[in-house]
Parts: C-alpha cells; structure tokens; sequence
C-alpha cells in the first residue's frame, strides 16, 4: 500500500491514541517478517525498524501498531498489554497506534470461520491451523475485527513480538556488559545484570541490529490476572490507555477528521424495496445557504456544503423521490416468515444422537418469533475521503478494512494500491462497521469534488439503510424422559430466517448489493445463523433445521448474532418446561447439564449472587444461561459460560428491569477490568435487545428511526448490574457477547414469574409500550410509498437494482 502523503497535512499516529508519553523506535516484532507483506508501522525519524508490531524510541517509549478496530470493546489496550508484558515494558511507556491493513497481521480464525463465505472449500479452509485461511488472509491482508477473536488471532503473535523484542535488548545489552544475554533480565522498561541497568532507549539502536533466537524465549505463563488477586478499586494493573483520549476529548472518531478546505456532506437513500433514484428538486437545494454541489448516483443523492448541517438542510430541500419493486413491509415479513416456518422446506444443520426418533406428539411444542434488531450507534456511518494526484486517502472507522479500500477503489475506478486508508476509531459499532456502503459514496463524491469531503448520514439514513440483524421464527419440539427426572431426551429446532450469514458475506467479499446478495445467498443453508441453536444440556437426541427465507430486507451482522436469538428460544423453552413440571428452573437446569461443570458452578453462584429464591410468582425473578464457543488454533471448543439472574418490575405502568446479576466463566482472563466491562455493556446491550432497538418497517421507512424511539437503556432507566469472574486455567474466551445473548431470556422469564405471562417475542413488549419517537418529515424519508398510489411508474417495468455498487453490471458468485 502506497505510503505517499505529499499533498496532505501530516497526522501525527500519536495523537490518536497514546499512554503515558508519546514517542517512537525500534521496530521490533516478526524476526523473520515476510519481506513480501507491506509494513503496518513504518520507522520514522529517530527509530529503528525491524518487523510488523512494535517500536522503540530513543526516548524509550514503546508504539505498538494494533491491527484491529477499537470501537470501545478495548482491543488497543489488550493486545499491548500482552507485548508489553512479554517484553517487561513498563505500561506507562506504551503508547498505541491504529494499523493499516496489512499481510503480516492476518486475523487468521475469523477467516476459517467465515470459510463458507470466500471458499469453494469451507470444510478444509475452515481450519483455523490450516494452510488455506493462513493464505487467504495473508494475500487478502484480512485484518478484520468480528466474533471475539482479537485474542485468538493474535495473542500468540503478540507474546512472540514481545519475546523477541526483549531477547534483543537483552542481547544489545550483553555485548556492552561483555555478559551473556541469557543472565540479563529485563523488567518494569528497565534492562539490569547486577548493578549495571539501561533503559530501553539507550538500547536501540544496538538492538535493532541483533537477530533474535528462534523462538523467542516467551516467558513461563501467558498474561492473566486473576479476579481473587484484584479488590476493592484495583480493577486491574493495565488501565485502558484510550480512557484519558476519551475523557480529554482528543481521540480521533471518523467524525473528528479535519483537513484544509474540507467541505460536507449528507445523503439521502431510497426505502427498502425501492433503492433507484427517480426524481428530485435540484434547484430549491441550491437555494439553501452554504450548499456547494449535489451529488447523485443510481442509488443514493448527497448535497454537499460548507457545514454538516446547511449540507442536511440540502438533503431536505431536495425531496427525493426513488423507485423500484416495492417497498418493504413488516406485515409482509411475518407472513413470510410465518408460511416459511410451517411450509418450508427444511435443510438439516446439526444433529446429535438419532434425532428424528421423536415418535408421536412431543411433551411440549412452541414457536418464538424474533423481529429485527438494530444496531444504534452513537456515532453514524461516517467517513472523510480527498481524491488527489490519482490517489483517494480515505480516513474511516471499519471494521474490515481492506474490503473498505477494495469496494472504494472499485467504486472511482482506481487501483486498491491507490487507496491510502487511515484507520480510526469507531464511536460504536455493534457490527455495523463491516458494512462499506459510506466508503463507497464518500469515494464517489470525493472523486468528483476533487477536495476533501466528509460524509455522514443522518440517524434516519443509518436506520433506513444499515441492514439490521434478521428477523426469525424458532420452533422447537421437546419429548421428555420418564421417571422422576424428566429431562429432554429428544429436542427438534426448526429455525426459519434468511440465509443473512451469507447475504453479509456477498457484501462483504464480492462487493455486491443488497438487493444482489439476497438473490445470491437465496435457499443456502446457513449454519452460522443458527449457532447456538444446540442446547447447552446433556439431551442425547438434538436435531437442528434451517429454512431458508428469501426477504426483500436486507440483514447483516449484529452484536450477539445468532446467539442473540437461539439463547433466547432455548432459555425460555426450558424454563417453561421446568415450570410446567413444577420444578425449580434452577435445579432443572442443572440436572439436564450431565456433567459440564464449569456451567453448573456459574448457575450456582449467579444463583446466590441474585439472591434466588426459586423464581416464585409475583417475585419478578429469571435465570438463564449460556454457553458460547469460539474457534482455537487446535479445536473449536474455546468455551465461556455466564449465568444471569435478572430481576423486573412494573414502574407507573411500564415494565422495567431492576437488576441483572451474572456470573461469567471465560477461562484464562488476560485483563480484568476489560472483561467485567464487555460483559456489563453486553448485558445493557441485552436490556436494550429484549425492551426495544426494534423497529417496525412501514413502506420501506423503518418506525422508530431515531434513538429515543427505540427504549435504550439510559443512566436514568438502566438496571443495577452485578458481575462476577470465576478464575480459571481454560482457554481464554472473549466475553463480549455473552452479556448479550443471557440477558433478554433472564428478563422474559423475570416477568413471568412478575405476573404469570409467558412472552415469546422479541423484543419482549410491543411498539406501543416504547417511547414514542418524534414523527418524520415527509423529506427526511426520501422515497416514494409503495402500492398502487405513489410509486414511481414508468412505461417499461422497473430495471433490475444495481447489482454492484461501483460499476452497473451483475454480481459474480464467489470464488
């Protein structure tokens, strides 16, 4: 990737994200760094480089390139808290820079994960140790951020950097003390033999010329900290180094980018189901002060101005109007949804035992119906492009990074070397950010402008148009044993949804519409959508089912994806069979879990955490649990466990949650308070899953659009929460998403015990229990209605939607 920056400002790395000093160095990482892979920190004046992960400056202060989007979960403290202790650095020495995307920092297990969606041979390129994704992501410089694998991907590679960094020093070190290497240690940034010492900028330039061993001499234990050890405040002995960036203001979000002479801009999309531009008033957007150019495409109209707001005040005076099939409806989706699930055709995923030996009717039967999700984060699709000299410099937030340079330079015509992307931080993402339709159209406008633009859609914009996670219906069939116990001994799961896993990933890989990806992914079985939809219990006889919906609506990737709805079916399923046997849905749970340990000790302690007392009625009082897997260099059996006892009320009429009690198992835990932080925001997150962020679709326009419609938790509403961390030697396990997918099955079965009634939705309530959200302006839609009275109308029947964003032809199936 091209390093040239010649007609633009300089932005110093440092200024987005730094510890207790700023500084630079010896680059040190990869000993034997694949020459062919561009380098993702490149030395400036007064460093010394040597691999893909770290420098040292003379000063001494340590930047470590970090190859994954931050985007709040805290990935730009934990990877350099792993090199830094692996090196005896001292952690106010350190000091972070986002990476590009580049070869020598694959994310290596996400690419085997989502092997079936780049691979005609998902079974062999879906191993997570095996040559194929090693390859795919190398060449394809996939350094994406998805699925809790941060630590997975890169842990090993991080302790190594690490390692060698130290064993360099060390060795610069030695050849000046005349003693051997092995006899120095190196600890707290200072490297000592006897009462000789050295800080690590005086080392640098020797240690940069040294040739580590191989391996690296990586120290006894991996990083962990162990929640026994840490009370009171101490919360951890690595603070985030992005917390005083954060408070002070100064980090840099998409939205903060300012360059000369930028200019703005705002867009309006269709309604869903109608995505091709159609007509608009040109001339009252020039009218409005400040508005400097219109922009429009086949699919999108932006207006361009001196501030974000003249630019949005534009949007609104052009009164766009779009065409197409048909816009969207959610009483549409359900009938679809409901004939899929009762008529479809059935494509098995797993199965367990002899799975269709259920004879005869089952002991229990019930289906629960999930409505879209979004994602609602605080800072919109946001992006800041400058086409120059043949060049595009692209400033933005992505979670996927190179398929945002490779869908921009498709987008202009441009080779990806001729894309310089800056990475930045992400004001929230939930997912959101693997989408690149703002990379695209910033691209654009950018390309025609000829100066820098900034692009951000309104909230409406990012509601409307940002694919939300799949509406589903899950039925799932129960027989139970005889005897006393009266557990599941066979346990049906017919999940019908849209094949949204592989929707995403034609988005993702062949860049194509949305429109496209549904036709392409059309009828897939789709095994990633239906993850965890196998019970965490010992039931010797499981089936599990997709059918395949094909929707007109669009869907993507959420925080807590399948998880986020197979929890929840399985969870309230149980603790209606425990119920309806008269049991305690607590023991009942443990008596199905045969002999997982690690989760019958989280329920236990989550239950005395919570202050169980059997979820009687009137008490308001749920559990649930979960049990996640994530894929590892040797198996896909990286476990975490959490346990929530959730209890409710009823306040002035409106139900409410009151507290959230959980107790988390994710094995070896590498920074404390980074972990008790995902899994509290995960159950916020959750809260705001199971009480609204949903959104009814009337003509294509989503209802609520906008924040306060949506019944987020806020400081004033949200539940006390409680978390604790059982110490353990497993494997680590990301916890982001456990909170999440525990959370709304607690809360549902909470308010069964409040008042008796079984709810199985979500969300849990209604539109009409939310906040009501301020009604649109006819403009801020921009589209036209659907049915026979409004839509665009031509002589000809509508073309077929542009298949792929950049150029108009249609899509290939993937490679």
């Amino acid at each position: 990737m091209t390093k040239s920056r010649s007609s633009l400002p300089k932005v110093s790395r440092r200024q987005l994200l730094t510890g207790a000093a700023a500084g630079g160095g010896l680059l040190v990482a990869w000993w034997a760094w694949p020459r062919s892979y561009d380098p993702p920190l490149a030395p400036s004046e007064g460093e010394e480089g040597f691999g893909a992960w770290l420098t040292v400056g003379t000063d001494g202060v340590v930047t470590i390139a970090v190859p994954q989007l931050e985007m709040g979960q805290g990935v730009t403290t934990l990877l350099p808290q792993i090199i830094a202790t692996e090196m005896g650095a001292d952690w106010r020495q350190i000091a972070i820079v986002p990476a590009p995307p580049s070869g020598a920092q694959p994310n290596i297990p996400l690419a085997a994960k989502w092997a079936p969606l780049w691979s005609i041979a998902p079974d062999l390129a879906g191993q997570p140790d095996g040559w194929l994704p090693e390859r795919f992501a190398r060449r394809n410089r996939f350094t994406a951020t998805a699925e809790g694998l941060s630590l997975e991907a890169y842990e090993a590679d991080c302790r190594k950097a690490g390692a060698a960094a130290r064993a360099m020093m060390a060795m610069a070190a030695a050849q000046e003390w005349g003693v051997a290497w092995e006899e120095v240690v190196i600890s707290a940034g200072l490297v000592r033999h006897g009462e000789k010492q050295a800080r690590f900028g005086e080392l640098a330039a020797v240690a940069a010329q040294m040739t580590p061993p191989d391996p690296p001499p990586l120290r006894p234990s991996a990083p962990a900290e162990d929640p026994r050890e840490f009370t009171g405040e101490t919360l951890t002995a690595f603070p985030r180094l992005d917390l005083p960036a954060k408070v002070d203001g100064s980090l840099t979000f998409a939205a903060d980018i300012r360059l000369p002479s930028m200019l703005y801009a705002s867009v309006r999309h269709g309604p869903i189901g109608q995505p091709e531009l159609a007509r608009f008033d040109e001339e009252a957007a020039a009218k409005v002060p400040g508005v400097a150019s219109i922009i429009k495409a086949k699919r999108w109209i932006a207006v361009v101005a001196e501030n974000w707001w003249q630019a949005e005040q534009g949007c609104k005076a052009l009164r766009p109007r779009f065409s197409g099939p048909g816009a969207v409806s959610s009483i549409t989706i359900d009938e679809q949804m409901d004939d899929a699930l009762s008529e479809g055709e059935a494509q098995r995923v797993h199965e367990i035992g002899e799975p269709d030996g259920l004879v005869g009717a089952p002991t229990m039967a019930r289906a629960y119906s999930i409505a879209t999700a979004h994602h609602a984060s605080i800072e919109t699709s946001c992006a800041t492009a400058h086409y120059t000299e043949g060049k595009l410099h692209l400033w933005i937030a992505s979670q996927a990074p190179e398929a945002a340079r490779a869908a921009a330079a498709d987008a202009i015509g441009i080779s990806i070397d001729d894309v310089v992307l800056y990475p930045v931080a992400a004001g929230g993402s939930f997912d959101a950010r693997l989408e690149k339709t703002h990379a695209i159209e910033v691209a654009q406008i950018a390309e025609q402008l000829g100066q820098p633009v900034q692009l951000t859609w309104p909230r409406a914009e990012e509601m409307k148009s940002l694919p939300p996670r799949m509406p589903v219906v899950i039925q799932l069939a129960a027989k139970l044993s005889p005897g006393e116990q009266r557990t599941p001994e066979h346990w049906q799961t017919r999940i019908a949804c849209p094949p949204g896993t592989f929707e995403f990933g034609y988005r993702l890989f062949n860049n194509n519409t949305p429109e496209a990806a549904i036709r392409n992914a059309s009828a897939k079985m789709d095994a990633l959508a239906c993850e965890g939809a196998v019970p965490p219990y010992a039931i010797p006889n499981v089936s599990v089912d997709h059918v395949p919906v094909e929707l007109f609506l669009p869907t993507g990737r959420l925080r807590g994806n399948a998880y986020g709805y197979t929890a929840f079916a399985n969870e309230c399923f149980v603790d209606e069979l425990a119920h309806g046997l008269g049991r305690d849905p607590l023991l009942y749970r443990i008596a199905m879990l045969g002999d997982d340990q690690r989760m019958a000790i989280a329920l236990r302690r989550a239950a005395q955490l919570g202050g169980w007392d059997g979820g009687r009625p009137g008490t308001g009082q749920g559990i649930a649990m979960l049990r996640m897997e994530t894929p590892s260099a040797n198996s896909w059996s990286s476990d975490g466990y959490i346990a929530c006892v959730a209890r409710v009320r009823m306040v002035e009429g409106r139900p409410q949650v009151s507290s959230l009690h959980a107790v988390a198992d994710i094995g070896r835990i590498v920074n404390l308070d980074l972990a008790r932080q995902q899994i509290e925001g995960g159950l916020l997150f959750g809260v705001g899953l199971a009480m609204g962020s949903s959104a009814v679709w009337q003509n294509g326009q989503p209802d609520p659009s906008r924040l306060a419609g949506m019944n987020i938790p806020t400081l004033a509403n949200a539940p006390e929460v409680t978390v604790d961390l059982i110490a353990s030697d497993a494997p680590p396990f990301d916890p982001g998403e456990l909170g999440v997918a525990v959370a709304p099955p607690a809360i549902a079965n909470a308010f069964f015990a409040l008042n008796g009634e079984r709810i199985q939705s979500l969300p849990l309530f209604d539109s009409g229990m939310l906040n009501e959200a301020e009604p649109e302006e006819e403009t801020e839609g921009g589209g036209e209605q659907s049915g026979p009275e409004g839509v665009e109308q031509s002589e000809e029947p509508a073309a077929s939607p542009d298949d792929t964003a950049p150029n108009d032809q249609e899509a290939a199936e993937p490679a």
